[in-house]
């Protein structure tokens, strides 16, 4: 087809639906009626002599033409989107626009982020801090920050390991403070054992360290991620697994105490984006600082043999 008889608001109606997976939806993101984006994309199979929807009740899936379509669009109007975002701010500060979990941003990345501006006081970035993977849109972040369990890829984007994560325990000074020493790691259970998510971490630890299976227990208050199980620890509250990323800056000044060396191996921190290579020159700046500051702090942690094959490439 010619380029100058390109059913551009056709497409731009057929992108939306199959993005949101919803007529309704994509109405409702062009300001225009239901009626009219269905319209829309009823000619534009016409024009193709090709279906690109199967209407089912009450839903729509894409065929197979829809779904390599859809792909193209999308990429071919994120890319003229981001380029116009791009001129129109041209003499402007430029921007990082950077995703993160909470953990991360409060544990990792705002004690850090300072540095970056002052090597970089041209570049603002805006954090944003979601649990959830985005979709790189272009209106949404160009960079992520993740950590995962299990998960090394994920659909539609590139990732890239930063380090390895390793759990240890950590605890206030102020705990141990008149009290029986700490000689062996079934000696933790008499102070309140703070969890992240799961009690499955600590029964894993206690495992790793020795701990018969049956005297396993775990009780304690459970948190929604580790930067407050980690705060709870700072307030003398209990004692708390913490990645020993997380923790550098406690651990020399003091103000948390690591017992043991035991290190639960528990994940990995990846650089995400619809594509590595081809970021904004912000945005690539930024990715260059954060894999330089995660080799720092990998080259900074304890030196003992054990932890450098766990938390180095």
């Amino acid at each position: 087809m010619k380029r100058s008889r390109l059913p551009l608001t056709a497409l731009r109606s057929f992108e939306a639906a199959g993005r949101n997976a919803s007529f309704s939806r994509a109405a409702e993101e062009l300001h225009v009626s239901q009626a009219a984006v269905s319209r829309q994309i009823r000619e534009l199979e016409t024009t193709l002599c090709t279906p690109l929807f199967e209407r089912l009740h009450r839903r729509v899936v894409l065929t197979e033409p829809g779904k390599a379509l859809l792909n193209q669009l999308t990429a071919s109007f994120d890319g003229i989107e981001r380029m116009l975002t791009d001129i129109a701010n041209r003499g402007q500060t430029r921007t990082a626009r950077v995703s993160s979990d909470a953990s991360i941003a409060a544990c990792w990345l705002i004690p850090r982020l300072d540095r970056f501006r002052r090597m970089n006081p041209d570049i603002d970035v805006v954090l944003d801090v979601d649990p959830r993977l985005i979709e790189f849109r272009a209106d949404q972040a160009e960079l992520a920050l993740r950590f995962s369990f299990r998960n090394t890829s994920w659909p539609n984007t590139e990732a890239e390991r930063l380090a390895y994560a390793l759990e240890t325990p950590v605890l206030a000074p102020s705990l141990l403070a008149g009290g029986p020493a700490i000689e062996k790691p079934g000696d933790l259970r008499r102070f309140t054992l703070l969890h992240e998510e799961s009690r499955e971490h600590w029964k894993n630890w206690f495992r790793l360290a020795g701990e018969e299976e049956a005297e396993v227990r775990a009780p304690g208050p459970m948190y929604a991620d580790m930067a407050l199980s980690k705060q709870a620890a700072l307030l003398g509250h209990g004692v708390a697994l913490v990645d020993l990323l997380y923790m550098q800056d406690e651990l020399a000044a003091g103000t948390l105490v690591r017992p043991f060396a035991t290190g639960l191996n528990s994940g990995s921190y990846f650089l995400v984006a619809r594509s590595l290579s081809k970021l904004s020159e912000p945005a690539r700046i930024f990715a260059e600082w954060v894999r330089a500051e995660f080799a720092a702090s990998v080259a900074a942690l304890s030196s003992t043999e054990s932890e450098r094959c766990v938390l180095a490439e």
